[in-house]
């Protein structure tokens, strides 16, 4: 069993291919909880979607036959870099949701002004979605909080793998 997990993690091409995989589902369903579900996005949430973006292409490049395997391995730093950052997004994020701290004044800062037209226009150019209400939790952990805890871990093995199998 142990060897077949050695096998698996020096394979650079079906470790493209899984984080691919990983960051699609991902996506995929932020979209379904948007387009389906009705989980309108804050802004963060639209934020944390680009480096998933990201990942699904350097992923798709690095799964393709032919390469060598140091631009895969190449590939898999980018693919841990966007992960890491969608993870801190992600986390901060949840931080922002559990009132940790606050968050970009855009999604979650009061409204007010010092007359009734001012007022009237923060209300009208404000963004609906607050980034700092949790629209749908699993086990009391925010979306936000999960695709911290995935992409963190997706971007652990991307980063262990490109710099296990040997050097750029």
């Amino acid at each position: 069993m142990w060897n077949q997990i050695q096998n698996f993690r020096s394979d650079n091409r079906l470790i493209c291919g899984m984080l691919t995989v990983t960051s699609a589902l991902l996506l995929a369903g932020a979209l379904l909880g948007q387009y389906v579900g009705g989980l309108e996005p804050c802004s963060l949430c639209v934020i944390q979607r680009y480096p998933h973006i990201a990942v699904i292409i350097f992923g798709w490049l690095g799964y393709k036959r032919g390469l060598l395997d140091n631009q895969r391995k190449r590939l898999l730093w980018m693919i841990g870099l966007c992960l890491f950052s969608t993870s801190g997004i992600g986390f901060w994020h949840a931080g922002i949701e559990y009132g940790l701290y606050s968050g970009p004044t855009s999604c979650t800062g009061p409204i007010g002004g010092s007359s009734l037209e001012t007022l009237r226009s923060q209300l009208l150019n404000a963004e609906i979605v607050r980034c700092d209400l949790i629209p749908w939790s699993l086990f009391g952990l925010s979306l936000a909080a999960y695709n911290g805890l995935i992409s963190f871990m997706a971007g652990v093995l991307a980063l262990d793998t490109a710099q296990r199998n040997g050097k750029l």
